[in-house]
Formats: C-alpha cells, sequence, structure tokens
C-alpha cells in the first residue's frame, strides 16, 4: 500500500533522514520507533504532504504522492498534540469535517465507544488532554480510511479508553487497512505490531515483523529488543523486504 523509496530530507547541513526505503502493507501494523530525533516526524511529514523530501519518492498504491493532494483522502491522521479551534464544540468539529467529505462511508464507532455524543456540546477548550485525544482519535477513523497514521496514540488515555482504541486498531488490520503506530510505550506497541522499523540518525535500522526482531536480538520482549538495537547491536537481516511477511507466533 506504502512505498518510501530512497527518501533523503536535510534541514541544513543536519540530514534528518538518510536513504530510508521501507514498505508498508494492508491488513498489518507497523510500530514506527527510534531515539528523538531519529526522523519518524519528518517520514510523517513527508507522507502526509507537510514537508517535501530533497530525494526519493512515496508510492500510495503504487502512485506517487506527490502528483497531488488528493491521495490525502485515503488517509487518516491522528498528532501526536491534537489541535482544534478552542471555541468549537465537539459535535461542531465532526460536522466540520464531515461537511469536507459529504460523500464518505463514516465509521463513527469511536465517537460512541469513547463517550464523546454525551459531550457533543462541550468546547474543545475546554476538554482535558484525554479528551483531546478521544475526539482526534475518533476523527482519524471516521472515514474509514485505507491507511491510519497515529501518532503515540494512547498519550493521555485512561486504561479504559486505550483498550478501546486497541480493538478499533484490530478491526482496522481485520478490515485490510494500512496502520502506522509510532509510540514510546512499547509494552503497549507490543500487542498491536506486526511488524516494526527502528530509525536512528535518519537511518533506517531494522525493518522486519517483530517475531523477526526477537529472534534476532534474542530476546523475549519488545522493549529489550529495541534497547539492544540502541546499543548498538547489529542485525543480520534487515530491511523493508522483511516486512509483511504475515503475522508469526513470538516467544512467549
Amino acid at each position: 500500500m506504502i512505498s518510501f523509496d530512497g527518501l533523503r530530507k536535510a534541514y541544513g547541513a543536519r540530514a534528518v533522514l538518510d536513504g530510508v526505503s521501507l514498505g508498508l502493507v494492508p491488513g498489518r501494523v507497523t510500530g514506527l520507533v527510534g531515539p528523538n530525533g531519529s526522523g519518524k516526524t519528518t517520514l510523517i511529514k513527508l507522507l502526509l504532504g507537510l514537508a517535501r523530501a530533497d530525494a526519493g519518492r512515496i508510492l500510495l498504491a503504487g502512485a506517487p504522492t506527490d502528483e497531488d493532494g488528493a491521495y490525502r483522502a485515503r488517509i487518516g491522521y491522528a498528532p501526536q498534540s491534537p489541535r482544534f479551534p478552542e471555541n468549537l464544540a465537539i459535535g461542531e468539529i465532526v460536522a466540520m469535517l464531515r461537511a469536507l467529505r459529504p460523500t464518505a462511508t463514516l465509521d463513527e464507532s469511536l465517537m460512541d465507544d469513547f463517550g464523546l455524543r454525551a459531550e457533543w456540546a462541550t468546547p474543545v477548550g475546554t476538554l482535558s488532554g484525554g479528551w483531546r485525544q478521544k475526539v482526534s482519535l475518533a476523527c482519524a477513523f471516521l472515514f474509514r480510511p485505507d491507511v491510519l497514521i497515529l501518532d503515540e496514540p494512547t498519550a493521555g488515555l485512561d486504561p479504559i479508553a486505550a483498550g478501546v482504541f486497541k480493538q478499533a486498531v484490530r478491526h482496522a488490520r481485520e478490515a485490510g487497512r494500512t496502520v502506522l503506530i509510532t509510540s514510546h510505550i512499547l509494552s503497549e506497541l507490543e500487542e498491536l505490531a506486526d511488524d516494526v522499523a527502528f530509525l536512528t540518525d535518519g537511518r533506517l535500522r531494522f525493518a522486519g515483523p517483530v517475531s523477526l526482531l526477537l529472534e534476532q536480538t534474542g530476546m523475549r520482549r519488545l522493549e529489550p529488543a529495541i534497547a539492544a538495537l540502541l546499543g548498538g547491536l547489529r542485525l543480520a537481516t534487515t530491511g523493508p523486504g522483511a516486512m509483511g511477511a504475515g503475522r508469526d507466533a513470538r516467544p512467549a
């Protein structure tokens, strides 16, 4: 569904992405991980058309994304720190988004599961961080997008809301959607991710099934496996060709 091919992006003399190639396939959840400043946010900005690559290309369903912005209608995005017009109520935010895509098929299940309708008339400016996150996630799923980009999606969510979100991601995977999640909470990411892409210093150091990463690092959990990569462990097989090999069983 999505192919990042040789992406390079620099700000001044600093290379933020240095030849990143990565494939994301439908029906799988990919965890995008790496330390602060590794290039994760820039990669997402390039996909969303909020920045332009210096070299390389991005393909969505085989078509270059730089030809026009129509491809973005196929993407649902929840940012790490959602921002809405402070004076608008939740219901007004949703109505505004629906007006932008009047013919789209809607999925309002997260609106109901998060209990947003009970707060329909509440101005966004009075909401806590967790409630804003619920609004953001419900809007990301609203139009049944082919691709979901979820940046630190459980930040601020209580355990019940986090469970609701995780179930929504599982349903999206079952529906054959492509899901990319960035998160520093690796224990939660481990519950959802089929694949992991690890960036550091703007380079892709590993891309493949979680089970392959655990096998090659000799770890039983995702967090110590990522810590091993951060510590400089070099793996035998990495790269975009390892992605999408099927949901593998993991060591107990």
